[in-house]
This record gives structure tokens, C-alpha cells and sequence, in this order.
């Protein structure tokens, strides 16, 4: 702030993956930084970390966070509005977060983040067979009910932004995609061939959210209907 970001006109704090989570915890402590007159916004790109059962029926993701939320002793910077009434490691996950922020937010996540998929839902630790490891390495390869799997993942998520979606000021880009961090790359952010849905690339969509062109309330169809998406696949 003291090398003139106080005089800022507009401010966007974005973050992709873990910084994605960081944009959604520190998002309205970021707007007041600034003065009343200071349009701030912030964006969470494949931040949307979700509280979802491994496909063991464990909770991978929920106890490596637990660790974190113990080690960094995470409670006391977490929202008052969310840990009132759940436990701290639930307040780690967006999806308990993402209504009560008050500065305007835009989600921008794939339904089937390959990091989740992974690493959440199917880690070596919940698949010691390795039945998922083809799955995870490239979605073309998923059965039929690995694919029911993660499409129950997929509603779990639109779920958990439904009351999110609510507000005017808020933003959401939701495709039907096996990647994560979209914003980062310039393929998936905006080049001729760029993931698309409602006819718009990511970045068209986050700018005319960010500008107040049109408001973005944008969810893909499920997989496999989008043509358009960049899948990863990994060795």
C-alpha cells in the first residue's frame, strides 16, 4: 500500500490452486486495505477445494487440511461468521466460506479439477490396487462408473455454489473440464481455441464480470459434452 497501491482506482486479488483458496479466505481483509472509492475484486481460480469422500469412503482431503489448520494454527484467521458454528478444518474448505464473503468474488474452477481428482478422490492411499490410476492419469480411460463417480462429484459442487450463484456481484465460471488453473496458461485463458461456455472464453467471461459488462453465471453441461476443453493428461 505505501508504493501507491493505496491510490489504486481498481484492485483484483487472484490466485490459482492453493492461492485460489488464499483469494477466498483473504478476499474481504484485501478490500479493507483499500478506501470506499477503490473498486475491489477478487478471483479464485481452481481454489474451490471441496470436502468430498475419496473413493475408499474416507476423507483425504479433510485430514490432510486438518493438518494444515493444526500446524499453522489457521483458526484464528479464519471467518468469526463460519467458525461460530463449524470446526476450523471446516471453515479451510470454500464451500463453507463463499456466502458470507462480502467483496464481490469470482469462482473460476473445472467440475473435474484434476488436482482434486488426484489427489482428493483417488490418492494411492484410497486406491492401494491402483484400480483409479488410468482414470487419473487420462479421463479418456474412466469407466463408465468412475465416470458416475465424478459426475456426483461435479453436483456436489454446483451444490455448494448454488447460494453463491444468488448474488448479483458475484462471478462463476464453471466448465466441464479435466484441468486445473485456467488463468495461468494462455491456451485455457484466452487464445483462439480457449475453453468456452455460454460462448465466451475464461477471460472475456472474468472481464466482463470484472468491468460490470454482463453478469457471469456460466455452468457447463456435464462431461463429456464440451468439445472445447483442454483435458490433461499426465505420463
Amino acid at each position: 500500500m505505501s508504493k501507491g497501491m493505496r491510490n489504486a482506482n481498481q484492485a483484483l486479488l487472484s490466485g490459482c490452486s492453493a492461492g485460489g483458496l488464499a483469494s477466498i479466505l483473504h478476499c474481504d481483509e484485501f478490500q479493507s486495505l483499500f478506501p470506499g472509492s477503490t473498486k475491489v475484486k477478487c478471483l479464485s481460480d481452481a481454489g474451490l477445494f471441496m470436502d468430498a469422500a475419496d473413493v475408499s469412503g474416507g476423507h483425504t482431503l479433510r485430514s490432510f487440511f486438518s493438518g494444515v489448520v493444526s500446524l499453522q494454527g489457521v483458526k484464528k484467521n479464519l471467518p468469526s461468521t463460519c467458525t461460530d458454528h463449524l470446526d476450523a478444518t471446516s471453515c479451510f474448505f470454500p464451500q463453507n466460506l463463499i456466502n458470507n464473503v462480502k467483496t464481490p468474488l469470482f469462482i473460476l474452477n473445472a467440475a473435474y479439477d484434476s488436482w482434486q481428482v488426484q489427489e482428493s478422490l483417488a490418492p494411492k492411499t484410497a486406491d492401494p490396487q491402483g484400480n483409479w490410476h488410468d482414470c487419473t492419469m487420462n479421463n479418456e480411460r474412466c469407466s463408465a462408473s468412475q465416470i458416475e463417480f465424478l459426475q456426483d462429484f461435479r453436483n456436489h459442487m454446483l451444490n455448494a455454489v448454488k447460494g453463491f450463484a444468488v448474488s448479483r456481484q458475484n462471478g462463476l465460471f464453471i466448465n466441464s473440464c479435466f484441468a486445473h488453473c485456467q488463468s495461468e496458461r494462455q491456451d485455457t485463458w484466452f487464445a483462439d481455441d480457449s475453453p468456452i461456455v455460454d460462448n465466451k472464453p475464461v477471460a472475456i467471461a472474468v472481464g466482463d464480470w470484472y468491468f460490470g459488462r454482463a453478469s457471469v453465471k456460466a455452468i457447463d453441461c456435464a462431461y463429456p459434452c464440451d468439445r472445447t476443453c483442454h483435458n490433461l493428461v499426465f505420463k
